[in-house]
């Protein structure tokens, strides 16, 4: 079994900062490719950051220069710093990873999700 436990979400001002955590753990050989998601109510689940195991980066036209997503590979992490954050950034943010199991098998895994609420 593999699991993906979020961690950081909270209330926060217009302007303010913070840090979702996200740590894989369980039958797992290797991860490709992290990455944060998020769902806004009445909205579909959008991307938000992503990051391979080599480091490339991608990011929401919506959220450049404000978030920055990055990973520690040793540890099976990946952590999404969020800067000036905004209302319209509130939704329930989950973690997303691509995890090749022992078998080699490759398998998507998601986070429980975490309610990220910016106030004006």
């Amino acid at each position: 079994q593999v699991q993906l436990v979020e961690s950081g979400g909270g209330l926060v001002q217009a302007g303010g900062s913070l840090r979702l955590s996200c740590a894989a753990s369980g039958s797992i050989f290797s991860i490709n490719t992290m990455g944060w998601y998020r769902q806004a109510p009445g909205m579909q689940r959008e991307l938000v950051a992503g990051i391979t195991s080599g480091g490339s980066l991608n990011y929401a036209d919506s959220v450049k220069g404000r978030f920055t997503i990055f990973r520690d590979n040793a540890k099976n992490t990946v952590s999404l710093q969020m800067n000036s954050l905004k209302p319209e950034d509130t939704a329930v943010y989950y973690c997303n990873a691509e995890i090749i199991r022992r078998n080699y098998a490759r398998e998507l895994y998601w986070g429980q999700g975490t309610q990220v609420t910016v106030s004006s």
